[in-house]
Protein backbone atom coordinates (compact mmCIF):
# COMPACT_ATOMS: atom_id res chain seq x y z
CA UNK A 1 0.00 0.00 0.00
CA UNK A 2 2.96 2.66 1.04
CA UNK A 3 3.99 1.66 -3.04
CA UNK A 4 0.81 3.12 -4.33
CA UNK A 5 1.15 6.13 -2.33
CA UNK A 6 4.92 6.95 -4.09
CA UNK A 7 2.95 7.38 -6.92
CA UNK A 8 4.15 10.51 -8.49
CA UNK A 9 0.31 11.89 -9.81
CA UNK A 10 -1.07 10.78 -6.67
CA UNK A 11 1.33 12.29 -4.48
CA UNK A 12 0.67 15.58 -6.19
CA UNK A 13 -3.15 15.25 -5.32
CA UNK A 14 -2.00 14.10 -1.36
CA UNK A 15 0.14 16.90 -1.26
CA UNK A 16 -2.72 19.29 -2.98
CA UNK A 17 -5.12 17.80 -0.79
CA UNK A 18 -3.36 18.75 2.56
CA UNK A 19 -2.69 22.05 1.17
CA UNK A 20 -6.50 22.23 1.12
CA UNK A 21 -6.33 21.52 4.95
CA UNK A 22 -7.32 18.20 4.08
CA UNK A 23 -7.62 15.69 6.93
CA UNK A 24 -6.41 11.63 6.73
CA UNK A 25 -6.77 8.77 8.93
CA UNK A 26 -5.19 5.46 8.46
CA UNK A 27 -5.82 2.54 10.37
CA UNK A 28 -3.60 -0.56 10.79
CA UNK A 29 -2.35 -1.39 7.38
CA UNK A 30 -3.52 2.11 6.32
CA UNK A 31 -1.37 3.74 9.35
CA UNK A 32 1.51 1.08 8.34
CA UNK A 33 1.22 2.59 4.68
CA UNK A 34 1.09 6.45 5.83
CA UNK A 35 4.55 5.38 7.97
CA UNK A 36 6.33 3.81 5.48
CA UNK A 37 5.43 6.95 2.98
CA UNK A 38 6.23 9.47 6.03
CA UNK A 39 3.21 11.44 5.99
CA UNK A 40 3.74 10.20 9.50
CA UNK A 41 5.35 11.45 11.40
CA UNK A 42 6.74 13.94 9.56
CA UNK A 43 3.51 14.94 7.44
CA UNK A 44 4.85 14.53 3.96
CA UNK A 45 5.33 11.66 1.54
CA UNK A 46 9.25 10.61 0.41
CA UNK A 47 10.50 12.26 3.78
CA UNK A 48 11.84 8.59 4.98
CA UNK A 49 15.24 7.41 6.16
CA UNK A 50 16.99 4.90 7.75
CA UNK A 51 16.32 6.20 10.86
CA UNK A 52 12.63 6.42 9.95
CA UNK A 53 10.15 4.63 12.59
CA UNK A 54 8.23 2.02 11.37
CA UNK A 55 5.92 -0.87 11.94
CA UNK A 56 7.30 -4.24 11.71
CA UNK A 57 6.15 -7.81 12.40
CA UNK A 58 4.43 -8.43 16.43
CA UNK A 59 7.69 -9.73 18.86
CA UNK A 60 5.63 -12.83 19.38
CA UNK A 61 6.05 -13.30 15.72
CA UNK A 62 2.61 -14.12 15.06
CA UNK A 63 -1.17 -12.24 14.34
CA UNK A 64 -2.94 -11.57 17.09
CA UNK A 65 -6.64 -10.46 17.59
CA UNK A 66 -7.99 -9.42 20.52
CA UNK A 67 -9.59 -5.96 22.56
CA UNK A 68 -6.94 -3.86 23.97
CA UNK A 69 -7.15 -0.55 26.58
CA UNK A 70 -6.23 2.83 24.96
CA UNK A 71 -5.45 5.74 26.11
CA UNK A 72 -5.66 9.16 24.84
CA UNK A 73 -2.17 11.18 24.65
CA UNK A 74 -3.21 14.35 22.90
CA UNK A 75 -6.15 15.89 21.68
CA UNK A 76 -4.24 18.27 19.38
CA UNK A 77 -5.33 16.70 16.46
CA UNK A 78 -8.50 17.27 14.46
CA UNK A 79 -9.45 13.84 15.06
CA UNK A 80 -8.88 13.72 18.79
CA UNK A 81 -10.47 17.72 19.35
CA UNK A 82 -13.67 15.63 20.82
CA UNK A 83 -11.89 13.34 23.28
CA UNK A 84 -10.15 14.43 26.85
CA UNK A 85 -6.86 13.35 27.80
CA UNK A 86 -6.09 10.20 29.65
CA UNK A 87 -9.97 9.15 27.93
CA UNK A 88 -9.43 5.52 27.33
CA UNK A 89 -11.12 3.15 24.72
CA UNK A 90 -11.28 -0.75 24.59
CA UNK A 91 -11.18 -1.34 20.71
CA UNK A 92 -10.18 -4.33 18.73
CA UNK A 93 -6.81 -5.28 17.00
CA UNK A 94 -5.93 -7.61 14.22
CA UNK A 95 -2.38 -7.49 12.88
CA UNK A 96 0.65 -9.69 12.48
CA UNK A 97 3.20 -6.44 11.43
CA UNK A 98 1.37 -3.78 14.26
CA UNK A 99 4.57 -3.16 16.51
CA UNK A 100 5.24 0.48 16.26
CA UNK A 101 9.35 1.26 16.48
CA UNK A 102 11.58 3.82 16.22
CA UNK A 103 14.99 4.85 17.66
CA UNK A 104 15.47 6.69 20.66
CA UNK A 105 16.30 9.60 18.99
CA UNK A 106 13.21 9.63 16.98
CA UNK A 107 10.48 8.22 19.88
CA UNK A 108 12.39 11.52 21.89
CA UNK A 109 11.31 13.90 19.35
CA UNK A 110 8.34 12.27 19.11
CA UNK A 111 7.16 12.81 22.73
CA UNK A 112 8.68 16.49 23.10
CA UNK A 113 6.59 17.27 19.37
CA UNK A 114 3.11 16.00 21.23
CA UNK A 115 2.65 13.27 18.46
CA UNK A 116 2.19 9.96 19.87
CA UNK A 117 -1.52 10.29 20.43
CA UNK A 118 -2.53 7.37 21.47
CA UNK A 119 -0.88 4.17 24.08
CA UNK A 120 -1.67 0.89 25.31
CA UNK A 121 -2.48 0.63 29.04
CA UNK A 122 -2.92 -1.43 31.81
CA UNK A 123 -5.66 -1.80 33.89
CA UNK A 124 -4.28 1.22 36.07
CA UNK A 125 -4.36 2.84 32.88
CA UNK A 126 -0.42 3.43 32.70
CA UNK A 127 1.26 2.75 29.61
CA UNK A 128 3.13 -0.41 29.40
CA UNK A 129 5.41 -3.29 27.48
CA UNK A 130 3.55 -6.17 29.17
CA UNK A 131 2.41 -8.50 26.49
CA UNK A 132 -0.93 -8.60 27.49
CA UNK A 133 -2.03 -4.91 27.19
CA UNK A 134 0.87 -3.96 24.11
CA UNK A 135 0.57 -7.43 22.68
CA UNK A 136 2.66 -6.36 19.20
CA UNK A 137 5.68 -5.00 21.41
CA UNK A 138 5.08 -1.42 20.15
CA UNK A 139 8.08 0.83 21.58
CA UNK A 140 6.75 3.13 24.69
CA UNK A 141 3.41 1.35 23.99
CA UNK A 142 2.22 3.70 21.32
CA UNK A 143 -0.89 2.70 19.32
CA UNK A 144 -1.32 5.72 17.55
CA UNK A 145 0.72 9.04 16.48
CA UNK A 146 -0.40 12.07 14.49
CA UNK A 147 1.65 14.61 12.60
CA UNK A 148 3.43 17.69 13.49
CA UNK A 149 -0.22 20.04 12.71
CA UNK A 150 -2.19 16.81 13.79
CA UNK A 151 -4.34 16.78 10.42
CA UNK A 152 -2.98 12.85 9.20
CA UNK A 153 -3.69 10.32 12.32
CA UNK A 154 -2.90 6.90 12.17
CA UNK A 155 -3.56 4.08 14.91
CA UNK A 156 -3.64 0.00 14.65
CA UNK A 157 -6.64 -0.35 16.64
CA UNK A 158 -10.11 -0.76 14.37
CA UNK A 159 -12.32 1.77 16.31
CA UNK A 160 -14.15 1.66 13.10
CA UNK A 161 -15.01 -2.09 14.47
CA UNK A 162 -17.22 -0.86 16.92
CA UNK A 163 -21.24 -0.46 16.43
CA UNK A 164 -24.04 -0.22 19.12
CA UNK A 165 -24.27 -4.07 19.01
CA UNK A 166 -21.20 -5.66 19.41
CA UNK A 167 -18.72 -7.12 21.80
CA UNK A 168 -21.69 -6.59 23.91
CA UNK A 169 -20.24 -9.49 26.38
CA UNK A 170 -16.67 -7.08 26.92
CA UNK A 171 -16.63 -4.14 29.29
CA UNK A 172 -15.29 -0.57 28.52
CA UNK A 173 -15.79 2.52 26.57
CA UNK A 174 -16.11 1.10 22.77
CA UNK A 175 -16.74 4.03 21.09
CA UNK A 176 -14.11 5.71 19.98
CA UNK A 177 -15.99 7.59 17.77
CA UNK A 178 -13.51 9.82 15.81
CA UNK A 179 -16.04 13.15 14.85
CA UNK A 180 -14.03 15.46 13.58
CA UNK A 181 -14.41 19.34 15.11
CA UNK A 182 -11.98 21.26 12.94
CA UNK A 183 -11.62 25.07 13.62
CA UNK A 184 -9.46 26.58 11.46
CA UNK A 185 -7.63 28.89 12.94
CA UNK A 186 -7.30 32.16 10.05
Amino acid sequence: MAAVLQNPKLMDEIKAFLDRDGLILGVCNGFQALVKSGLLPYGEIGNVHENSPTLTFNKIGRHISQIVKTKIVTNNSPWLSSFEIGETFDIPVSHGEGRFYASDEVLKQLFENGQIATQYVDFDLEATNEFRFNPNGSSFAIEGIISPDGRIFGKMGHSERYSKDTFKNIDGNKNQNLIIKWNKIL
